[in-house]
């Protein structure tokens, strides 16, 4: 990414947090920096940010982060506070996004189809286990998927095909927080969205994996899962999904970007949203950048937009 934007005509200023939440000057890395680079601190409210030489000069943040803390709104509103231009979604939307229940919630009340849920609270779970799994299993035919509300990449994410794995993936779930959703398992096709702000949608992508479903590894480490764009649909198709998907991104308030995922049914309900990611992957070979490649933008133009957006 960095490269991208210097080919537009950015100067990039990289910084890394670390685990233990220290923002470091750092080039990136595929694997991590070194917490004995400079430190950075950007203090709020005034919205500056402070190297070992003193104020540093920019324009626009570009917060590529996943998950809590950094796509769930908690760095939007840190922005929003010292009044930065930051390339994305807003708090709401992000906060929105990231919760699974919420986000199925105000799908389904704006009348899209998506798969069947059972959200499960830690404090029923730990009263009445057994309880617990017979309202998901009478609910929901097996198997089933179980996963964290707030967490993303497959992290904390079971398939279920018999009751004892139940019980097992909503405890092994709830390590990551008191709530927990239960999905009923989809047959059928991943297909992708990515969405700029107007809104505008891209050609659909497809996930195509050799596993069972895709998990972290599939997503991560498995080179026999591949990322298609564009996604072999019909013209149909293509149109349902591509208004579908900004449907979405403004219901939402989503602003900037988004990807929005669906599965294609094989059963004949069609179209199902699964979820909103309000960052997605960038690097060049990351779905979003390739589904916007397969429409006619370059990722060196993608970086470009996106920065304009922001500010």
């Amino acid at each position: 990414m960095k490269a991208a934007l210097e080919a537009g005509g950015h100067d990039v200023i990289c910084v890394g947090i670390a685990q233990s939440g220290s923002w470091h000057l750092a080039e990136p890395s595929a694997t991590g920096f070194d917490e004995a680079s400079p430190t950075v601190e950007l203090r709020l409210p005034e919205g500056e940010l402070i190297g070992p030489q003193g104020l540093i000069d920019f324009d626009v943040v570009f917060p590529v982060l996943h998950g809590p803390f950094g796509e769930d709104g908690t760095i939007q509103g840190a922005l929003e506070i010292a009044g930065i231009p930051y390339v994305g979604c807003g708090v709401l939307a992000s906060a929105l996004a990231m919760e699974k229940d919420i986000a199925k919630r105000l799908v389904s009340a704006a009348g899209h189809p998506t798969a069947e849920w059972v959200i499960v609270r830690a404090d029923d779970f730990s009263t009445d286990p057994a309880r617990t799994v017979d309202r998901v299993t009478t609910a929901l035919a097996l198997p089933v998927f179980i996963k964290p509300v707030e967490l993303g990449s497959s992290i904390g994410v079971t398939k279920a095909h018999a009751e004892g794995e139940v019980k097992d993936g909503i405890a092994d779930a709830l390590r990551f927080g008191d709530k927990v959703i239960v999905e009923e398992a989809i047959t059928g096709r991943e297909i992708e969205v990515a969405v700029l702000e107007g809104p505008r949608a891209s050609l659909p992508g497809e996930i195509v994996t050799a596993t069972e479903w895709y998990d972290y590894d599939a997503k991560y480490t498995d080179e026999t899962s591949r990322f298609v764009a564009p996604a072999d649909l019909t013209d149909a198709e293509i149109a349902h999904v591509r208004d579908f998907a900004e449907r979405v991104f403004s219901e939402f308030e989503c602003r900037g970007l988004a990807r929005v995922d669906f599965f294609l049914e094989e059963g004949g309900r069609g179209f199902l949203f699964n979820e909103v990611n309000t960052m997605p992957g960038f690097t060049p070979i990351s779905g979003f950048p390739k589904m916007w490649e397969a429409t006619g933008m370059s990722y060196e133009a993608l970086c470009s937009e996106l920065v304009r957006l922001a500010r």
